[in-house]
């Protein structure tokens, strides 16, 4: 419910016409109904809807070695049941780990997500395309590279973030840690709304300090004019959550000198 109340709101700032995946949104419940039929071992589901009605792409980032950690299992499997929910293809759906071994990319390749041969460490453009970023317990840094690649009203706009509280890393961190390492994140805080994910028992630690993310257009248009054009590269030197960031800044050579 919490998804779906994020995604239908920001569907209507995209104006997207009856009949897409706003219908699929209507009747969207995250739980199985006790007639629903089982699926069919192989069958990827999300591939053979009505043409058209999905208009959707997912990136995944830092869920880990599922086929060790039950924390990373339960990650994957929400992955799978939203996308079947919201009728995203799984062809439409890209994931990435470094940690991931050849056995679970085989995995994921049979299901029929996308692996990612090489680490963008967050730095993917979303292209004009309508995108959610599933990336659950990722380092702050990944998150900022992610703002920072999509600096602008009209990207912002399509993008949803289901990760780490935005609002949970503005209480954690003094302001000016924020505003020093991670400057796209400390200078959309105004522009952003978030949802957090109930919290239960039984996934305490799948789905803590996550929310989901979105940009409404209003609220970017009022952030101040020159903060869009802040256009500084990130610089972790300082920082040490650098999950997945493995490019950091790099320092003088000698020779450089």
């Amino acid at each position: 419910e919490t998804i779906n109340s994020c995604l239908t709101k920001h569907l209507e700032q995209l104006k997207v016409p009856e009949g897409t995946l706003l219908e699929a949104l209507r009747n969207l419940h995250l739980d199985s109904s006790p007639n629903e039929s089982a699926v069919t071992p192989g069958f990827i589901t999300g591939e053979n809807q009505v043409p058209g009605t999905c208009c959707w792409k997912c990136v995944c980032y830092g869920i880990g070695n599922f086929a060790t950690c039950v924390i990373a299992r339960h990650q994957l499997t929400f992955l799978l049941l939203f996308l079947e929910k919201c009728q995203i293809p799984r062809r439409h759906c890209w994931v990435y780990d470094p940690l991931f071994s050849q056995l679970e990319i085989a995995v994921l390749k049979s299901l029929g997500v996308t692996v990612l041969s090489e680490n963008e460490e967050g730095r993917r453009s979303i292209h004009g395309e309508p995108t959610i970023f599933y990336m659950p317990h990722c380092g702050t840094a990944l998150y900022n590279n992610l703002l920072c690649s999509n600096w602008s009203v009209e990207s912002l706009a399509k993008m949803l973030i289901i990760g780490n509280s935005f609002r949970g890393l503005e209480e954690r961190l003094l302001a000016r840690i924020l505003q020093k390492n991670y400057a796209y994140i400390a200078k959309v805080l105004k522009g952003l709304e978030e949802l957090e994910l109930p919290e239960t028992s039984q996934y305490m630690d799948v789905f803590n300090d996550t929310s989901i993310h979105w940009f409404p257009v209003q609220k970017l248009r009022r952030l101040p004019t020159d903060t869009w054009a802040f256009r500084e590269e990130p610089d972790y030197q300082d920082c040490e959550d650098l999950e997945i960031i493995r490019n950091k800044r790099r320092a003088p050579s000698a020779a450089d000198q």
